[in-house]
């Protein structure tokens, strides 16, 4: 069965394998306050002057890319997906390698660029005195109002994305977003992985 779907139901178990929405959302939650700490000092160091935001634009990049791509890939999944009990799969019950973790994350990761670009142009617009007599909440305001329609469509865009993703997840028995339609994966409950294991691989020569 090595290159077969999951099956929606196995046999002997009530519950839903696959994670829902209301699981997969406090994942979300969960991932946001591990990064708090980080985030705050991001624009704590973005406040101090317009060349900071520069020096931080690298590690935040490469930072996203270790936290939803390596993470994954290494783990099944973000620190918030195993702490929820959750685990990201291919569709036919294998491990995910490089390919399905970037495909997963790819949209997320164009938008990023995307805002980076709109940022830098923002920056090299902005003047250092206007900027330094502003409070750090009006300062991120003033530098979005130097380049106020690539930010809208990045806004725009994102939500298209994210609004997409909850419709397509809440449509399909077996609660996959579009990024999971994008890598071929599945996000299923860890406590079913040994489970799911036994029926596609009674072999065991590909076990999770």
């Amino acid at each position: 069965m090595k290159d077969e779907q999951i099956p929606e139901t196995i046999p002997g178990i009530d519950n839903n394998i696959y994670a829902g929405f209301f699981v997969r959302f406090g994942s979300l939650l969960l991932d946001a306050i591990i990064m708090l700490p980080l985030i705050y000092i991001i624009f704590y160091i973005n406040g101090l002057s317009i060349n900071m935001y520069f020096y931080t634009i690298i590690p935040n990049l490469l930072f996203g890319i270790w936290y939803n791509i390596y993470l994954p890939k290494r783990y099944g999944g973000t620190p918030g997906k195993l702490i929820a009990g959750i685990k990201i799969i291919k569709i036919n019950g294998k491990p995910i390698a490089w390919k399905e973790a970037i495909l997963r994350h790819s949209v997320s990761l164009l938008l990023t660029f995307f805002s980076i670009v709109t940022m830098i142009m923002c920056l090299l617009k902005a003047d250092e005195t206007v900027f330094e007599s502003l409070d750090w909440l009006k300062k991120a305001g003033y530098l979005m109002s130097l380049e106020p329609v690539p930010f809208k469509i990045h806004v725009w865009v994102s939500n298209i994305w994210i609004y997409s993703e909850f419709f397509i997840l809440l449509t399909n028995k077996r609660k996959r977003a579009a990024h999971d339609f994008i890598a071929g994966t599945v996000v299923v409950r860890s406590i079913y992985v040994s489970k799911i294991n036994e029926i596609m691989f009674p072999d065991n020569n590909d076990k999770i």
